[in-house]
């Protein structure tokens, strides 16, 4: 099978970039849904530890069984009406039903996804990299949407990445067992004491402990030498976004704003471009 896509380019990157359609509309339904069924746990959790009597409401739709509603008039969403972007195009951004305006994130995420599954493709063709960093793409997506709009990064998807970047180190599939776990705990503790070093001189929370462990996920995946490069892109992106967004009033100084998804977005230009950046960097400062 490898050998046949390895023989048709073409065939292996359309197949990608038709899955990361599919894929990114299921990630529409995972920023959707799972910070709510988080949410529903955590205060079932809370009446239980504290004796109080159960909350009647209903739990939120799952990830995967429950059909997707308009969220204007309650109507399911027919199978035809769900295809990735072209359905978005043919009901002209409406509900088939009500008429309500379906926001244009949907298909951005689906193209989105599509175009990061189409560079991963390109650039590491059909092999193991190729399927690890498709499972990593579509995780960073998930949780960089997530924390956009609640400033969460669950554990749901930090620990499970963290844990396989690990394992895979084991099969020297981006990096070595050494430098992945000395990664993980580096990407860790640099966060972590930034955010004491930080909350001391202060008194405020800077960041939060999912910024934490999506580092050392990434440290786990790419290794330790890629956690300089990751810093440095997420702090100065980060930096540039937030006084973008400040020179144009959509911010408010006092308004928190999340630092995960340029993490993420960090993470994966690393992944993809992190070896010839760092490369180049110590070369023109004359240590390589």
């Amino acid at each position: 099978m490898l050998a046949l896509l390895a023989e048709h380019p073409p065939l292996f990157l359309t197949g990608t970039v038709v899955f990361g359609l599919l894929l990114g509309s299921f990630l529409n339904v995972v920023i959707l849904r799972l910070p709510a069924r988080l949410e529903h746990d955590w205060k079932g959790q809370c009446r239980e530890l504290l004796e109080l009597e159960a909350a009647d409401d209903a739990p939120p739709p799952d990830l995967v069984f429950s059909r997707s509603r308009c969220p204007g008039c309650g109507r399911p969403i027919r199978a035809r009406e769900n295809v990735p972007v072209l359905s978005y195009l043919a009901l002209r951004g409406r509900c088939a039903g009500c008429g309500a305006a379906i926001s244009l994130r949907y298909p951005l995420v689906e193209l989105l996804t599509a175009s990061l599954f189409l560079l991963v493709g390109w650039h590491f063709g059909p092999t193991l990299q190729c399927l690890a960093a498709l499972v990593l793409t579509a995780f960073l997506v998930a949780l960089a949407g997530i924390d956009f709009d609640h400033q969460l990064l669950p554990d749901n998807l930090t620990l499970p990445l963290l844990w396989a970047g690990l394992l895979l180190s084991l099969l020297g599939v981006f990096t070595d067992p050494v430098s992945s776990i000395i990664g993980a705990a580096a990407g860790y503790l640099l966060l972590w004491s930034i955010y004491h070093l930080f909350r001391l001189l202060t008194g405020k929370e800077g960041m939060g402990y999912g910024d934490f462990k999506l580092l050392a996920a990434l440290g786990a995946w790419l290794g330790w030498q890629m956690l300089p490069l990751v810093l440095v892109l997420s702090s100065v992106v980060g930096a540039v976004v937030g006084l973008a967004l400040l020179a144009l009033r959509r911010h408010r100084k006092d308004q928190p704003m999340p630092f995960g998804p340029y993490i993420a977005a960090a993470g994966w230009i690393a992944l993809i471009w992190g070896e010839p950046i760092v490369m180049g960097w110590l070369r023109f400062s004359g240590l390589g």
